[in-house]
């Protein structure tokens, strides 16, 4: 659409503008960014059968949005929940982004289903689909169409082996770009930090796109991540089975402030704990 021609023309123009925000820290190469830094707890890590409560508290702590892996059992070999979930967990949160992950084969059957679980506004819901699932079927543009249609957001993501190549030929048109650090659907992985090269060259060439990272991110190694200029950080048990989730939180959030965004310790976000 014409609507949608401009939008990319202002994204195209805002990259070239904001080339330089994207720059190499003499300290330790860090790519810095003007980028919000958010954490997204993931779900999978916490007590499905109280899904909503299980929410609401990673939010208490401190959670920007929240990260929900929708797996169908053929693009990962488990099975988690899907849109139907999802739309009844909105109810209970109607103004949290929602981050919906798909880990399916198919992900073009699925953009109708999450936009009824968009909120009380559009833009707080973004449908993040692996590119492996679309490219090889010639469906990659169609799926991104799709979610504009209904007012989502598009994320797009890659698998470890996928070259961060074959995504930038669409990161114009995308609204967060997600790098995983372990293979999708398999537990028990640690950090892959080799991919942050990946997160690197993105960053470097769009300093004002939404960079996202997931698998084996927790406060121990969240600073190669946030060095490496990612701005979202997704956790599961780096959260949920953290000892304190608030306290987690904002390490992995002032890790992400002060290595990506270059700021001083006084400009930190403040230190939060559970204990009230």
């Amino acid at each position: 659409s014409a609507q949608h021609s401009i939008a990319q023309k202002q994204q195209q123009q805002q990259r070239g503008e904001g080339a330089a925000a994207a720059r190499a820290s003499p300290e330790a190469g860090t790519m810095q960014h003007c980028c919000e830094a958010k954490i997204g707890p993931s779900v999978l890590d916490c007590d499905m059968a109280e899904l909503a409560k299980e929410v609401h508290r990673v939010l208490d702590a401190g959670a920007d949005y929240v990260h929900l892996d929708v797996m169908d059992g053929h693009f990962v070999p488990n099975i988690s929940f899907g849109p139907y979930v999802i739309q009844c967990l909105r109810k209970h949160v109607p103004d949290v982004p929602f981050d919906c992950h798909m880990m399916t084969s198919e992900p073009e059957k699925w953009v109708e289903g999450i936009a009824k679980a968009q909120g009380n506004e559009p833009g707080l819901t973004t449908y993040t689909f692996h590119l492996e699932a679309t490219e090889p079927r010639g469906k990659t543009q169609e799926v991104i169409d799709m979610c504009r249609k209904c007012d989502l957001r598009v994320g797009l993501t890659i698998s470890p082996d996928t070259p961060v190549e074959d995504l930038l030929k669409y990161a114009d048109q995308i609204d967060l770009a997600l790098i995983m650090t372990v293979y999708p659907g398999k537990g028990g992985q640690s950090f892959m930090e080799d991919m942050m090269s990946k997160v690197r060259t993105l960053r470097e060439q769009y300093p004002d796109l939404d960079i996202e990272v997931d698998g084996g991110v927790k406060p121990a190694t969240v600073d190669a991540a946030a060095e490496a200029g990612a701005n979202l950080i997704v956790s599961g048990s780096g959260v949920y089975k953290a000892k304190d989730m608030a306290e987690s939180i904002s390490v992995m959030r002032r890790s992400v402030e002060k290595l990506g965004q270059g700021k001083a310790d006084d400009e930190l976000s403040p230190m939060r704990s559970d204990a009230k």
